[in-house]
């Protein structure tokens, strides 16, 4: 079964959800896929910590990726690895990881990962980390996980030359698994991050396309990559369609509300807890959700979205405008039924500790503070 992005669903109801904060802006209801209200998320399962329960799994996983990136050219080797210290959060590597598991007991397997399976939650790591490189150097950004950038330390040619050659070494460890589904899989993200980055540099005119634009750009840059990892482990261990959308589906709910509370903590994180300058999204000319939502109650922002904040003062006044409304209040809110959406699919499975630990996995996505 294709995948179609976030056009795969749209429930006739879908309008009812948001009746109370959106009614004025029904058009942008086209694109979530969240199908009831959902202000707490809570398992009557005892859930298990998943980032504990992926560890063992995830062991050597630095060490895998740094034999997977070896170069006997020893600066591009410490290019390569420079993000890979063992200090991320490996976060979509754990999600791959229990999803295998609960796919696997699902399908009537122990729930022990596949050699396959192993190496698509580190691929997962690998395209997200050469992801970085680029965007950095697009971005201008001098700061990525508490310290300086790869084209800060070494120059933006070598930067991005590493982020090609990371991606080489993806094709090749691709090709290793020997599954022609699976490279067609993951090769999508890659070309889904490259579409998703070519939309951030633009912003639309229309208020109404402007949200489903930047719905459609946060699950190429970022859900995407989650959603068909999920979807590629699935492929090795079962045959059924429906079982790979469920996969498909989960990462991609939880990978849109990673981001959209990612958008959050732009505004409600200091600098130090995210590793990253307050108000990037801003400096960089980016009108994320909080923003998007403001425009309805302060519309001067209209103006300096289509400027992308580039006069004098208009960051400092966006700032202000987006604290002063309900917008991340809104985007915080819709994240929230992402994720309810997500534990909806799962819940398809059959129980397991792995199935639980993902249900577990999307309130700590919700609650996280970088």
């Amino acid at each position: 079964m294709a995948s179609q992005g976030l056009s795969s669903s749209h429930p006739a109801h879908i309008n009812s959800i948001f009746r109370s904060s959106l009614t004025r802006h029904k058009a942008w209801l086209l694109y979530p896929t969240p199908q009831f209200f959902c202000k707490n998320i809570h398992s009557d399962a005892k859930l298990n910590d998943p980032f504990m329960m992926a560890q063992k799994d995830l062991t050597h996983l630095y060490e895998d990726i740094n034999k997977e990136l070896f170069v006997p050219i020893e600066e591009l080797r410490s290019l390569c690895v420079y993000y890979f210290d063992g200090k991320g959060k490996a976060f979509r590597p754990t999600i791959v990881v229990l999803m295998a598991r609960a796919l696997n007991i699902h399908s009537n397997r122990d729930g022990d990962l596949l050699p396959g399976q192993r190496s698509i939650a580190m691929i997962s790591e690998i395209i997200h980390t050469a992801s970085l490189l680029h965007d950095d150097v697009i971005d201008g950004s001098n700061k990525r996980r508490g310290k300086s950038t790869v084209h800060e330390v070494w120059g933006e040619r070598k930067a991005i030359l590493a982020g090609d050659f990371i991606l080489a070494a993806v094709s090749i460890a691709l090709a290793r698994i020997g599954d022609t589904s699976v490279v067609s899989v993951l090769s999508q993200v890659i070309e889904d991050m490259v579409q998703g980055e070519f939309m951030q540099l633009g912003s639309k005119e229309n208020e109404n396309e402007r949200f489903k634009h930047y719905l459609e750009k946060t699950y190429k840059k970022t859900a995407s990559l989650i959603a068909n990892g999920c979807k590629a482990v699935s492929v090795l261990v079962n045959c059924d369609p429906e079982v790979h959308e469920i996969a498909y589906q989960y990462g991609r709910n939880v990978g849109i509300a990673f981001q959209l509370v990612d958008d959050v903590l732009d505004f409600t994180s200091c600098a130090k807890q995210l590793g990253k300058p307050s108000a990037a999204d801003l400096k960089l000319g980016l009108a994320t959700g909080p923003v998007l939502f403001a425009c309805q109650q302060f519309p001067e922002l209209h103006a300096m979205i289509m400027r992308r904040f580039s006069c004098k003062g208009d960051v400092e006044r966006a700032w202000q405008y987006v604290l002063q409304s309900d917008g991340v209040e809104q985007i915080t809110y819709l994240a929230q039924c992402y994720c309810h959406e997500a534990i909806r699919k799962i819940k398809l499975l059959r129980p397991s500790a792995a199935r639980d630990a993902l249900i577990g996995l999307t309130e700590m996505v919700l609650t996280r503070g970088k």
